[in-house]
């Protein structure tokens, strides 16, 4: 199957008619294809960026009203674990976003149709796509068609593990200081970036962890801090 078949598959298994079909091939197209054509053809850097914001609104909105019972930490924390990597790549996986990205070579050579980052940023950026496409009504019903399954495996406590809410909520009992996420360093060219994050609270840092996305390595340094301050 060549990538435009995988394209049309995957439209056509979402019922989803574009009104401008250029928004989808930019949603679709990771950095590193721009970056081995001389940044001549956008990325879909924006539209994950404008996607995450819509998607968080939608679920916030979502249990706001499935919920009204729980308190600001509980949906807080629900949230968290519905709108987070492992549960974004899932569900790009299912829609088989994987084949239909526009990769640079050294990208696709690296595993990088699989790599959860990479998938989880491709959904956000399809439902930004969506929501210019089709307004924020539309985007919202296809997020959480496509999400049912997550939330239902949150509430039965059948997903991984969200490192950043469980520290934030064991500090918090102790007091009320605010916990930090830094970015500490950055390797490697501009598509296939590794980071090295640390977490900071009172100006000390509790620990440190690394990924090929920030949320990966906040992740992996709460990860640490959990496993210190467990010792």
């Amino acid at each position: 199957m060549t990538q435009q078949d995988a394209v049309n598959a995957m439209c056509k298994k979402l019922g989803i008619r574009w009104k401008d079909i250029g928004l989808l091939h930019v949603a679709l197209t990771h950095s590193s294809f721009s970056f081995e054509k001389k940044d001549r053809l956008k990325s879909n850097q924006r539209l994950e960026f404008l996607g995450d914001a819509v998607l968080e609104l939608i679920v916030s909105e979502y249990l706001f009203d499935k919920f009204p019972a729980f308190t600001e930490g509980e949906l807080t924390k629900l949230r968290a674990s519905i709108v987070c990597e492992p549960s974004l790549a899932r569900v790009a996986r299912d829609l088989n976003i994987g084949p239909c990205l526009y990769m640079g070579k050294g990208e696709e050579r690296s595993g990088g149709r699989d790599r959860p980052s990479i998938l989880a940023d491709a959904f956000e950026a399809l439902l930004g796509a969506f929501y210019l496409d089709s307004g924020l009504e539309a985007a919202g019903r296809f997020a959480l068609e496509r999400l049912e399954g997550i939330v239902s495996d949150v509430l039965e406590g059948r997903l991984d593990r969200d490192y950043k809410t469980e520290l934030q909520e064991i500090l918090q009992k102790k007091s009320s200081n605010t916990v930090n996420y830094v970015i500490l360093n950055e390797e490697g060219p501009a598509h296939d970036r590794f980071f090295t994050a640390g977490v900071i609270c009172l100006g000390r840092q509790l620990g440190m962890g690394t990924g090929h996305s920030k949320k990966e390595a906040e992740q992996q340094a709460a990860r640490h801090a959990l496993e210190c301050l467990e010792d």
